[in-house]
């Protein structure tokens, strides 16, 4: 067993695609992917905000006030709308990128009409900041509007934040930084996990099975003198070690990342989640990752032997993203606790396990379930692997 694992491990080392995969992606081209996203996201946003919006306003006299406020402020340009124009047509075909409709009997004196109801026309299937900068232009008018009608009421301050909000609901937030952040990140961190675990392995696994045939070499390795429990074991465990690879690397190039971005942009609040994680949670994150691995190995060990040729078996690996997807998804539904059944539930309890970790709410007597149910899928897909390897008509396919 011993030497056939360290023979394909060997072929693996040797493969530049392969180590790619394992090493490269998940230490560099993680962090880009995801600074890349973060980058034009902010900057898509920041662009939103500053664009020059062309506008038209439906009885303009209506609201003098308003009116000017929009007019005098930067990153609007009035555009005349001709009388006989659709509006909802006028905007659909990028005339402008807003209207905004004043009513005949709007009114800055609330005590006189009732609530002033304008009504905004533009494209909302687009990502824009119409609304958001409207507002900015509208609430210091309605703010002094409301103030005047108090005043003329000799309300008080303190009557008015009553009027305003006759209860209000005081939050009284008990979890600390590194639970509210890991509750947001914990479900992240599983599936970039998952993902790169499974395609860390999907390279090894595709070559160790349907490569070996199509090159002609499976039937001298069957010739050998060793037993093809053994021959599956070695594969096997060269693709877990692939995977665990590609696992720890990534947790790895995470905490870097997080700690030189932390620093860098001297964000406080990230400083704070990752020196309150201890070096106990970090390897109980990358020790349960362990039986994942065995799962993953299992089920592409034995799609790749199914397999004809290496393409095909690349085609029946494709589809297990899904089989990952799912049931991160599950853990972070709400409601969906690390307890119970969902502590048996495979891959689903790593994900949520990692979230709690995160967290530092871990019950880690939950750990029973969480390793017990993934050994025993593991060994069952193994079992399985090694009954697909001693069917001649699977092999010679």
């Amino acid at each position: 067993m011993w030497k056939v694992f360290l023979k394909e491990l060997k072929e693996v080392v040797r493969d530049k695609k392969t180590m790619f995969f394992m090493i490269l992606l998940p230490l560099l081209l993680f962090p880009v992917i995801i600074g890349g996203v973060a980058y034009f996201s902010s900057k898509a946003a920041k662009d939103a905000q500053s664009e020059t919006l062309k506008y038209a306003i439906v009885n303009p006299q209506s609201a003098p006030e308003l009116t000017t406020a929009i007019r005098e402020s930067e990153g609007f340009e009035a555009i005349q709308m001709p009388e006989d124009a659709d509006i909802r047509e006028w905007v659909k075909t990028d005339q402008v990128d807003f209207v905004l409709k004043v009513p005949g009997n709007f009114s800055t004196d609330p005590l006189q009409v009732n609530q002033n109801q304008l009504q905004l026309y533009y494209n909302g299937a687009g990502f824009n900041a119409i609304k958001s900068r409207l507002n900015t232009l509208i609430e210091p008018i309605a703010d002094r509007v409301q103030r005047e009608a108090f005043a003329r009421l000799n309300v008080t301050e303190e009557q008015q934040a009553a009027l305003i909000a006759p209860i209000a609901l005081e939050e009284v937030n008990v979890a600390d930084a590194r639970e509210n952040i890991g509750e947001i990140v914990g479900g992240m961190v599983a599936y970039v996990v998952f993902i790169l675990c499974l395609q860390g392995g999907m390279i090894p696994a595709a070559d160790l099975g349907a490569g070996e045939k199509e090159r002609g070499t499976l039937e001298t390795l069957l010739i050998s003198p060793i037993d093809r429990n053994k021959i599956v074991l070695g594969k096997f465990l060269t693709i877990a070690v692939a995977g665990v690879t590609t696992a720890l690397i990534t947790v790895i190039s995470m905490a870097i990342w997080g700690v030189l971005v932390g620093q860098g942009l001297a964000i406080e609040a990230i400083n704070k989640f990752l020196g309150a994680i201890d070096l106990m949670d970090l390897a109980l994150i990358f020790f349960m990752l362990i039986p994942v691995v065995a799962i993953f190995s299992a089920l592409l060990l034995s799609l790749s032997i199914y397999a004809k040729t290496f393409k095909e078996a690349q085609g029946y690996m494709g589809p297990l993203v899904m089989f990952v997807i799912v049931p991160v998804i599950l853990a972070t539904l709400p409601g969906i606790e690390l307890e119970g059944v969902w502590a048996w539930v495979p891959l689903t309890n790593v994900a949520l396990a990692m979230k709690e970790l995160i967290k530092g709410t871990m019950d880690y007597y939950q750990l029973i379930g969480i390793f017990g149910s993934t050994a025993i899928i593991a060994g069952l897909l193994l079992g399985f692997c090694v009954h697909w390897f001693n069917k001649e008509k699977v092999l010679f396919r």
